[in-house]
């Protein structure tokens, strides 16, 4: 089955009301082009996984700017006061989760697993509603796994096949995230024929990945 797409046709898998894993950390990492034309398209009522909201009109912030998001699950929101003032307005419900947690539970979903122990946020607003077990005498608060219907996600490289290889950053999430949606969407800066990426340089393996769409370098995405 042919993978590669434009990224308007990417795009449009993505329903109204979707939950949307977004790749990357204040920008780094980000499927620009992705983001450019889901902001444009106006899908919105969206609940966004992301690790951060990044800036106005800059990574995931363009999403929240277009005011497209109803929900944002994340753990730093400093660097982007639209957010801040959204959820102040009552216009964003904004969850807020300990990296180390988030990336966790994204990947508890990727390996199917029920979920996790964690300390972080034990004794804090971080604990209400939430479930605490004890193990050796130890007190831990259970963590869900995080899935969503969509990841959209970055890397450097990437062939036909949906083989991907990331670079620095852009490691963090990315690679979480494509084992964690049921549709996973790979914008990729250089696509090569099947066989040029060494096995052992790939670090999401094609199986994981459904469409794939090479940056065209333009913004806003018109390919």
């Amino acid at each position: 089955m042919e993978k590669v797409m434009t990224a308007v046709d990417a795009v449009n898998r993505v329903k109204r009301g979707s939950t949307v894993m977004i790749g990357g950390f204040l920008g780094v990492g980000a499927p620009q082009q992705l983001l450019a034309v889901l902001a444009k398209q106006m899908i919105n009522e969206l609940t966004i996984i992301c690790c951060a909201a990044d800036y106005p009109h800059n990574g995931v912030g363009r999403l929240i700017s277009a005011g497209l998001v109803k929900r944002a699950i994340l753990s730093h929101s400093g660097t982007n006061l639209e957010i801040e003032a959204r959820a102040a307005a009552g216009e964003i419900e904004v969850e807020f989760i300990p990296q180390g947690t988030l990336a966790e539970r994204i990947r508890a979903a990727g390996m199917g697993l029920g979920g996790i122990l964690v300390t972080a946020g034990l004794g804090t607003a971080i604990e209400k509603g939430k479930r605490t077990i004890e193990v050796d005498g130890n007190s831990f608060l259970l963590e869900k796994p995080l899935k969503a219907d969509v990841a959209l996600i970055k890397a450097a490289r990437g062939d036909h096949a949906g083989n991907l290889v990331y670079h620095g950053a852009a490691r963090n999430f990315n690679p979480l995230m494509a084992t964690a949606a049921d549709l996973v969407i790979a914008e990729v800066a250089e696509l090569v024929p099947v066989g040029e990426i060494n096995p052992d340089q790939v670090m999401t393996p094609a199986i994981f990945v459904d469409i794939i769409v090479q940056t065209t370098g333009i913004e806003g995405g018109i390919k």
